[in-house]
């Protein structure tokens, strides 16, 4: 049985100068390609938070107006 520890050398070599490269490249080109996409969880958490924010606008607005009610010089005292 005659070992060629050549061969064994430049298995390993070729994987890394070769096959690993490829595969990190094919990888994140997949991973940036997926991520460009909204889920359909995340199209639903951004509806719910739109529609958070909305709600709370109206509620600084309503805070304001009472504000400006009750003590008109409130906006001068920050």
């Amino acid at each position: 049985m005659n070992i060629d520890y050549d061969m064994l050398l430049a298995l390993p070599f070729i994987f890394m100068v070769v096959v690993t490269p490829l595969w990190l490249i094919l990888h994140y080109a997949y991973k940036a390609r997926a991520s460009k996409a909204l889920s359909a969880a995340d199209e639903e958490t951004l509806a719910e938070l739109w529609k958070l924010s909305e709600k709370l606008e109206r509620r600084v607005e309503a805070l304001e107006t009472i504000l400006d009610r009750e003590a008109p010089d409130w906006r001068s005292r920050q």
